[in-house]
């Protein structure tokens, strides 16, 4: 996207007022989106995004800018702008750029820009069938085709030069439910590092068939009691609970401020020895995975919390100079237009030795959430509220009827001190994280696990 002597120019420009550490990052984006509803496709567009983000360090300042202007007059005012807001001192140089090869950890066989539209409405239009076709009940259902090519390069003072090309790929599949007096909704958001194959592979009777059957089973669930119970989280997208709760407080954002209940706490016993937390950005295919960050560096399997000790966090360049740290390949952001900072790839909990029929037989009483759903989550306390889309009581070691209107209140760092079984059955679910440098693709994860007390908000009292 951009020549190396460019580059330089570019980047001795943005030290020019005394900085130490400068950074430039070229994104040049394809995306598509594709909606339908009531058979019909409601909604197409496809778009090109391209620009410059310039970063400029001196100590622990930072300043960032950005622009669509490629010229190289134009990348020179935005690092000139970026320098003028810098007081440094000294004169630092440009180390001389050496390109650096990159081994790719995700295969992509079709570009999705290769493959034309119909072939992509085909998949959305089966998916659409699956699930309206499910049952009488459902009413309606709506599906929604992503897929996205970011090509990057990344450059900086210190000599790193780097490009790479990331391909993402989505279907959402909403189908809702109405006997005539209440509505239910269903849904499964599939995703992956991958391109046109991970909708031919898409095992759409699968992801379909199980946003309808949701929609359908909670149809006939009965009000959810309120009160504190033991509470079994299934796997994969449960995991979405230990990403909000604890899993920011993890970031450097937060933690190099001390705005997190985990900052200073490495070597900490923060929960039982069955837990151990995982950030792994190398998984192959998986949705929040890459080859390297958006500092440019390679990205790697980071343990947070080993056998219920603090490890580590996961940190990106600047955040590491507050701490006295090195970045952990963890430096993410929505584009160009945003000034990257530490956030997940793909998190979750690592598997254990019980089976998922062990730890329902063994609870006496409590709640399975089988979906969670949406959540809210303060960063600062870990205190969290969560949703849940498919839950059913349990009754001396089996499952009951399904619930409605169920909550999980608490803390995060205590919840996960009251993990006191963790299952055999890992798997992820893909979502979309926001945070201060944007909105991302990543992966929560976890078996299923059993907590020993959750506060449950429900619609009537225990």
């Amino acid at each position: 996207m951009l020549s190396k002597s460019m580059i330089e120019d570019v980047l001795t420009a943005a030290l020019s007022t005394g900085g130490d550490f400068a950074e430039v990052f070229a994104e040049d984006r394809f995306s598509n989106n594709m909606s339908l509803q009531d058979g019909k496709i409601e909604r197409s567009i496809s778009g090109r995004d391209a620009g410059v983000g310039i970063r400029v360090f001196s100590g622990l300042q930072s300043v960032y800018a950005y622009t669509t202007d490629f010229s190289k007059e134009g990348l020179l005012k935005a690092a000139k702008n970026a320098a003028h807001a810098i007081k440094g001192s000294g004169s630092h140089i440009v180390s001389p750029l050496v390109q650096e090869t990159i081994h790719p950890l995700n295969k992509i066989i079709q570009m999705p820009r290769t493959v034309e539209n119909g072939r992509k409405a085909a998949v959305m239009k089966k998916a659409y069938n699956i699930a309206k076709n499910y049952h009488s009940s459902i009413k309606q259902a709506t599906i929604q085709y992503i897929d996205a090519e970011q090509n990057v390069l990344i450059a900086n003072s210190e000599g790193k030069f780097v490009e790479d090309t990331r391909v993402r790929s989505r279907l959402a599949i909403q189908a809702i439910a109405s006997d005539g007096t209440q509505m239910q909704p269903g849904y499964y958001g599939p995703g992956a590092y991958q391109g046109f194959e991970f909708f031919e592979n898409l095992n759409l009777e699968h992801y379909a068939g199980e946003a309808a059957r949701i929609a359908v089973t909670m149809l006939d669930a009965e009000e959810c009691p309120s009160g504190k119970f033991p509470v079994i989280i299934d796997n994969e997208f449960g995991g979405v609970i230990f990403h909000e709760a604890c899993g920011h407080g993890l970031e450097a954002t937060s933690v190099a401020k001390n705005n997190s209940v985990f900052a200073n706490r490495i070597g900490e016993k923060v929960a039982p020895d069955i837990v151990t937390y995982i950030d792994d950005g190398t998984l192959p295919n998986e949705w929040g995975s890459l080859n390297i960050d958006d500092e440019g560096e390679k990205t790697r399997k980071n343990v947070l919390i080993e056998n219920g000790i603090l490890k580590g966090y996961l940190i990106d360049k600047f955040n590491g100079r507050r701490m006295g740290m090195e970045a952990t390949g963890s430096s993410r952001r929505e584009s160009y237009r945003f000034n990257p900072t530490s956030r997940m790839t793909n998190t979750y909990i690592a598997p254990g030795k019980s089976t998922p029929e062990e730890i329902i037989s063994s609870t006496e009483s409590g709640l399975y959430a089988k979906y969670m759903g949406g959540g809210q989550v303060n960063t600062a306390t870990g205190d969290y509220n969560f949703a849940i889309m498919e839950a059913y009581m349990v009754k001396d070691g089996k499952l009951g009827k399904p619930v409605k209107g169920a909550t999980l209140i608490g803390n995060g760092p205590k919840t996960l001190q009251l993990v006191d079984m963790v299952g055999n059955n890992l798997a992820h679910g893909a979502g979309m994280c926001g945070s201060v440098s944007g909105s991302l693709p990543v992966n929560v994860g976890q078996p299923m696990i059993r907590v020993s007390e959750i506060t449950v908000g429900g619609t009537k009292g225990e």
